[in-house]
Protein backbone atom coordinates (compact mmCIF):
# COMPACT_ATOMS: atom_id res chain seq x y z
CA UNK A 1 0.00 0.00 0.00
CA UNK A 2 1.39 3.30 -1.05
CA UNK A 3 0.50 6.32 1.09
CA UNK A 4 1.02 9.61 -0.49
CA UNK A 5 1.45 12.62 1.67
CA UNK A 6 0.41 15.89 0.33
CA UNK A 7 2.70 18.73 1.17
CA UNK A 8 0.74 21.74 2.16
CA UNK A 9 2.22 25.14 2.17
CA UNK A 10 1.29 27.09 5.20
CA UNK A 11 1.00 30.83 5.03
CA UNK A 12 0.13 33.50 7.51
CA UNK A 13 -2.64 35.76 6.30
CA UNK A 14 -1.35 39.31 6.32
CA UNK A 15 -4.59 40.96 5.27
CA UNK A 16 -5.61 41.92 8.82
CA UNK A 17 -2.16 43.00 10.06
CA UNK A 18 -2.90 46.65 9.34
CA UNK A 19 -6.09 46.39 11.41
CA UNK A 20 -4.16 44.88 14.31
CA UNK A 21 -1.50 47.59 14.09
CA UNK A 22 -4.18 50.29 14.06
CA UNK A 23 -5.89 48.83 17.15
CA UNK A 24 -2.54 48.63 18.96
CA UNK A 25 -1.84 52.26 18.08
CA UNK A 26 -5.21 53.32 19.49
CA UNK A 27 -4.60 51.28 22.64
CA UNK A 28 -1.16 52.83 23.21
CA UNK A 29 -2.53 56.33 22.63
CA UNK A 30 -5.34 55.70 25.12
CA UNK A 31 -2.90 54.48 27.79
CA UNK A 32 -0.74 57.56 27.35
CA UNK A 33 -3.73 59.76 28.24
CA UNK A 34 -4.37 58.02 31.55
CA UNK A 35 -3.20 60.11 34.49
CA UNK A 36 -1.56 57.80 37.01
CA UNK A 37 -1.08 60.52 39.61
CA UNK A 38 -3.91 60.50 42.11
CA UNK A 39 -4.90 63.90 43.37
CA UNK A 40 -7.26 64.93 46.10
CA UNK A 41 -9.67 67.79 45.32
CA UNK A 42 -8.65 70.73 47.51
CA UNK A 43 -8.70 74.53 47.39
CA UNK A 44 -5.14 75.84 47.38
CA UNK A 45 -4.19 78.85 49.49
CA UNK A 46 -2.83 81.80 47.53
CA UNK A 47 0.90 82.71 47.35
CA UNK A 48 2.80 85.80 46.29
CA UNK A 49 5.76 84.03 44.63
CA UNK A 50 6.12 80.62 43.03
CA UNK A 51 8.87 78.01 42.83
CA UNK A 52 8.62 74.90 40.70
CA UNK A 53 10.15 71.56 41.70
CA UNK A 54 10.64 68.20 40.01
CA UNK A 55 7.42 66.22 40.49
CA UNK A 56 9.08 62.82 40.12
CA UNK A 57 11.32 63.31 43.16
CA UNK A 58 8.64 64.57 45.54
CA UNK A 59 6.80 62.90 48.39
CA UNK A 60 3.33 64.46 48.59
CA UNK A 61 1.26 64.63 51.77
CA UNK A 62 -2.30 65.78 51.05
CA UNK A 63 -4.67 67.02 53.77
CA UNK A 64 -8.33 67.50 52.82
CA UNK A 65 -10.97 69.68 54.51
CA UNK A 66 -11.91 66.96 56.98
CA UNK A 67 -8.27 66.55 58.02
CA UNK A 68 -7.79 63.16 56.35
CA UNK A 69 -4.18 62.47 55.38
CA UNK A 70 -3.18 61.10 51.98
CA UNK A 71 0.30 59.98 50.99
CA UNK A 72 0.85 60.23 47.22
CA UNK A 73 -2.89 59.92 46.62
CA UNK A 74 -3.76 57.03 48.96
CA UNK A 75 -5.45 57.37 52.35
CA UNK A 76 -2.87 57.13 55.13
CA UNK A 77 -2.19 57.90 58.78
CA UNK A 78 0.54 59.87 60.52
CA UNK A 79 2.60 56.80 61.42
CA UNK A 80 2.66 55.51 57.84
CA UNK A 81 3.64 58.97 56.61
CA UNK A 82 6.46 59.07 59.15
CA UNK A 83 7.79 55.69 58.00
CA UNK A 84 7.54 56.71 54.33
CA UNK A 85 9.48 59.92 54.97
CA UNK A 86 12.22 57.94 56.73
CA UNK A 87 12.42 55.49 53.81
CA UNK A 88 12.46 58.33 51.27
CA UNK A 89 15.28 60.04 53.15
CA UNK A 90 17.30 56.83 53.26
CA UNK A 91 16.83 56.27 49.51
CA UNK A 92 17.45 59.86 48.43
CA UNK A 93 18.29 62.49 51.08
CA UNK A 94 17.29 65.37 48.79
CA UNK A 95 13.71 64.13 48.32
CA UNK A 96 11.38 67.07 48.80
CA UNK A 97 8.26 66.60 50.96
CA UNK A 98 5.28 68.65 49.78
CA UNK A 99 2.52 69.34 52.27
CA UNK A 100 -0.62 70.15 50.30
CA UNK A 101 -3.58 71.22 52.43
CA UNK A 102 -7.00 72.53 51.60
CA UNK A 103 -7.54 76.19 52.34
CA UNK A 104 -10.27 75.31 54.85
CA UNK A 105 -8.31 72.62 56.70
CA UNK A 106 -7.88 73.25 60.41
CA UNK A 107 -4.34 74.36 61.11
CA UNK A 108 -4.09 71.74 63.87
CA UNK A 109 -4.13 68.96 61.22
CA UNK A 110 -1.41 70.66 59.18
CA UNK A 111 0.60 71.35 62.32
CA UNK A 112 0.55 67.65 63.29
CA UNK A 113 2.24 66.78 60.00
CA UNK A 114 4.74 69.63 60.32
CA UNK A 115 5.60 68.60 63.89
CA UNK A 116 6.23 65.04 62.73
CA UNK A 117 8.56 66.32 60.02
CA UNK A 118 10.27 68.56 62.58
CA UNK A 119 10.82 65.62 64.95
CA UNK A 120 12.37 63.70 62.06
CA UNK A 121 14.52 66.79 61.40
CA UNK A 122 13.50 66.67 57.76
CA UNK A 123 14.71 69.88 56.17
CA UNK A 124 13.41 69.73 52.59
CA UNK A 125 9.72 70.56 53.13
CA UNK A 126 7.46 72.75 51.00
CA UNK A 127 3.99 74.03 51.71
CA UNK A 128 2.23 73.98 48.36
CA UNK A 129 -0.05 76.89 47.50
CA UNK A 130 -1.58 78.22 44.30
Amino acid sequence: MNIRRERRRFSIPLDSMSDVAFILLIFIMFLSLVNYRQEIKIEYPEAETAKKTDVEKNLEIWIDRAGELYLDGSLSDLETIENSVIEAYQDAPNTRVHVIADRNTQFEKVNNVLQTLQILQYRVVSLVVR
